[in-house]
């Protein structure tokens, strides 16, 4: 039985409940959980001090087909701005980074595997193809290509003989469909290369997000002509409630270079940037000659979603532990 279920059942008499740490250690105590912070007003908190020892969801990064540049960078500007690195690794080989040839259903499956076990629900992030087997993963989720899902156990990378899991706060058993996912992104995901892969399924979905997501960001780059974008692309529409924003960024971009954004949380300057920006009011651009400031708008808007779902997943799973 979950903890945070034993938790649930004993609240009157059991103050504090020890869970397995965010991070995907077998068991253990994370460091002492930080003071609440008001979730929807965090720019300006450097999460690397203000969040440290809270519970983090996990977070899956999907790349391209063609991994010339994988979401390794990307991950690795995650850890850089504050965030737990064992929350980004891959249980089964530690990557940082997943492949977009994927199965949607074992990766639909994983996400209520993360759900059941830490108690937080975990978030998509996906380069090119990788965003596109980010939407498909969030159609299964939605029951959009089956009414039933095996859980998907990633530390074994096996199928679970159950479409079941026991809810970590009601305590009630509930389908994998229907299980959602905090945050979810494609970066420069585009039809043109789901016809020319004959990804037939995907394409009246490609531009639909379920409600599997509670929020979701695309990205398209102006003039991208391996996204087959002329100038600019078909935005992304809701299907129900989830909160979808379009994020257009500058044909400077490069569709294949666009993950590269570790040296952001290297350098003093571009990571102060990225700490202060939020939605519609970004702060003066960084300044110095030698400053490497690729891709600079896309981590920001990236980390401030991120850096928001951390707060509200992590002190969620805080208050159900007993911590104030």
């Amino acid at each position: 039985m979950p903890r945070l279920l034993r938790f649930a059942r004993a609240l009157a008499l059991a103050p504090l409940i020890l869970l397995p740490s965010a991070s995907g250690a077998a068991a253990g105590v994370h460091a002492a959980v930080p003071r609440p912070l008001d979730c929807e007003h965090l720019e300006g908190v450097d999460a690397a001090q203000a969040m440290l020892g809270l519970p983090a969801p996990h977070i899956l990064n999907l790349h391209g087909s063609v991994p010339i540049v994988t979401m390794q960078s990307f991950a690795q500007f995650l850890i850089g701005m504050g965030y737990p690195e064992g929350a980004l690794r891959d249980p089964y080989d530690g990557s940082l980074t997943q492949s977009s040839f994927a199965d949607s259903e074992e990766l639909a499956g994983s996400v209520a595997w993360y759900y059941e076990r830490d108690g937080m629900r975990p978030m998509l992030v996906g380069h090119s193809q990788g965003g596109m087997m980010v939407l498909r993963t969030l159609h299964e989720l939605a029951g959009g290509f089956s009414a039933q899902i095996p859980v998907f156990d990633p530390v074994t990378r096996s199928a679970l003989p159950r479409t079941t899991i026991r809810d970590p706060y009601t305590g009630q058993l509930r389908p994998v469909v229907g299980v959602r996912t905090a945050f979810a992104a494609a970066i420069a995901t585009g039809t043109l290369p789901r016809i020319l892969l004959g990804q037939w399924t995907m394409i009246p979905k490609l531009r639909k997000v379920p409600d599997s997501a509670l929020e979701f960001t695309g990205f398209a780059i102006a003039y991208d002509p391996i996204a087959g974008n002329l100038s600019t692309a078909d935005p992304y529409v809701a299907t129900g409630a989830c909160a979808v924003r379009n994020v257009m960024l500058p044909a400077t971009y490069s569709h294949i270079g666009a993950p590269i954004t570790e040296h952001l949380a290297q350098q003093p300057q571009t990571r102060a940037w990225v700490i202060a920006w939020r939605p519609g009011r970004a702060p003066p651009p960084p300044q110095g000659a030698e400053l490497d400031v690729r891709n600079l708008e896309l981590a920001a808007d990236l980390w401030y979603s991120i850096r928001r779902h951390w707060c509200i997943e992590g002190q969620r799973r805080a208050a159900a532990e007993g911590h104030p």
